[in-house]
């Protein structure tokens, strides 16, 4: 196939450009010369070569907005840049994957959390991409092309942003606590074997979450990852880091703030039953799989 993808050089978009290249050809949009198609997908007016598939991984995500302006860019990128990206393909193609998230879910604890239930997302990342969704099942709808909108967790490779690239750098120099026990569990899933399923989708629709289905303990993680270094992990009670976190609140640098504290200690799951029925899904453990180098 001839597949675009958009944020080609993003996290994601190098782990999905390196596994479909080696059976398709691929074509890469985003803001960087090295892409193919160097586009700022925020500003409109650019034309799309015909594809048989496009993949939306572009986007804004793992920064806390502390001004409208920085607010407003989640939208210009998330949401008006997929309006702009639909409004650029002059070849309508066979299927229009959407890397969407569970944040529009809006829940910061719960267990099993399926597609149907409400989005409730209420962060200016979750809102964009809620957006997003809307946007691109009317598009869809009205031209007959397929939509496989893929709502995903933590995604799990190296050089992750977010809190899994701050665990793996902390316990790799030796800096690194847990906070608390470390018994939440959290939804997360291989950027390898998202990237792997990709291509068997090409001629279905629908809205599905996608994870490892083992949804295991942060302290496994953590463990697992400490074992690759050959180091071991120090435990810090929560109670005196909800002070220490509100320093993060005001300092962009800060390695802590409230917001990423509370997604540690919280338990949310999303269930992934739906894609292993309707597509298939087999995905490996993440504990046991994952090599952080």
């Amino acid at each position: 196939m001839r597949i675009l993808l958009t944020g080609g050089n993003g996290f994601l978009g190098k782990i999905l450009t390196e596994s479909l290249s080696k059976s398709h050809q691929v074509i890469t949009l985003g803001r960087g010369p090295e892409n193919e198609l160097p586009i700022d997908i925020s500003e409109s007016n650019f034309t799309l070569p015909e594809v048989e598939m496009i993949i939306h991984a572009a986007g804004k995500a793992h920064v806390i907005p502390k001004t409208e302006l920085e607010k407003e860019d989640f939208f210009n990128v998330n949401e008006r840049g997929t309006l702009h990206l639909i409004q650029g393909i002059s070849h309508l193609p066979k299927i229009f994957i959407f890397i969407s998230t569970v944040a529009v879910y809006g829940l910061e604890e719960g267990e099993h959390i399926t597609e149907e239930y409400p989005l409730r997302g209420n962060t200016p990342y979750a809102k964009s991409k809620i957006n997003a969704e809307n946007l691109l099942q009317i598009w869809a709808e009205e031209n007959g092309v397929k939509l496989l909108i893929l709502r995903l967790p933590l995604i799990v490779a190296n050089h992750a942003p977010g809190n899994l690239g701050a665990i793996v750098s902390a316990i790799k120099k030796g800096f690194y606590f847990r906070l608390g026990d470390g018994d939440a569990r959290k939804s997360m899933v291989l950027a390898e074997d998202l990237a792997a399923a990709i291509p068997n989708w090409e001629a279905v629709s629908g809205t599905y979450n996608l994870t490892d289905g083992a949804d295991p303990k942060l302290s496994e993680l953590d463990t697992w990852i400490a074992s690759k270094f050959g180091k071991t992990v120090r435990q810090v009670p929560l109670a005196p880091l909800r002070a220490i976190a509100k320093i993060g609140d005001y300092v962009s640098v800060f390695p802590l703030n409230t917001y990423r504290l509370n997604k540690l200690k919280h338990q949310v799951t999303f269930s992934d039953a739906k894609a292993r029925k309707e597509l298939g899904w087999n995905p490996k453990p993440v504990v046991g799989n994952f090599n952080p180098h």
